[in-house]
């Protein structure tokens, strides 16, 4: 199963959650949904694609590399903003304490890096931010960044900092973070791929992912 990087808290529950209630067996591989994608578009022996971005999803899905109608949201992300000093307690403290980096997932593969850099455009912000900002591959490079002391600051997935005392960011200024799973064209396991993801909108998955911080349809 290829699955976006901000559900790697997730993974011990998720799959014992998923075992359990399916009876197969289930293995995961996390990454920037963007590089997935490409995994997927370039013969990748996924079952079952569990992305951050629904336009990943639409592309591949138009493609081909997707069983068509098997796609559903099953959740929405959200941004959180974490720093090791606690010091950053808002997005204009970024500014006004002058950090010297701030660490963020890289926008072309990870669509919270997209939304992070949407939201600080709105807010009158990236402008200053900019050329401080340094990449990660995904989520959880980007709070690695921050967690090392590499980067002042970091606005990543809240799924990954909302149990370190990090500040949830409002959603009002970027696109929703719509995540999207679907079957994989190429699975010789569809059915119980099907299965496997029809898990993450039952109520058991639903729960459960709000228990990390996603939001639900």
């Amino acid at each position: 199963m290829a699955a976006a990087a901000d559900l790697t808290p997730l993974h011990d529950d998720l799959r014992q959650a998923m075992e359990r209630t399916t009876g197969l067996s289930v293995r995961f591989t996390f990454g920037g949904s963007g590089i997935l994608a490409r995994q997927i578009e370039n013969g990748a022996p996924y079952d079952v694609y569990l992305s951050a971005n629904e336009a990943f999803v639409k592309e591949l899905e138009n493609r081909g590399k997707l069983v068509a109608g098997s796609a559903a949201v099953y959740g929405y992300g959200r941004l959180g903003l974490w720093s090791k000093s606690g010091r950053i307690k808002s997005l204009n403290d970024l500014v006004t304490q002058r950090i010297t980096h701030l660490a963020l997932p890289n926008p072309v593969h990870a669509p919270y890096g997209a939304a992070a850099r949407e939201m600080l455009r709105s807010l009158g912000l990236w402008r200053a931010l900019e050329s401080r900002t340094v990449y990660g591959e995904n989520v959880e490079q980007a709070l690695q960044f921050a967690e090392s002391g590499n980067a002042d600051a970091c606005i990543t997935a809240w799924s990954l900092v909302w149990s370190k005392g990090a500040v949830l960011l409002a959603d009002s200024f970027h696109p929703p973070i719509r995540q999207v799973g679907a079957v994989v064209a190429a699975s010789a396991k569809r059915e119980a791929a099907a299965r496997v993801l029809g898990f993450l909108t039952s109520a058991a998955g639903r729960g459960l992912l709000v228990r990390y911080g996603f939001s639900v349809p």
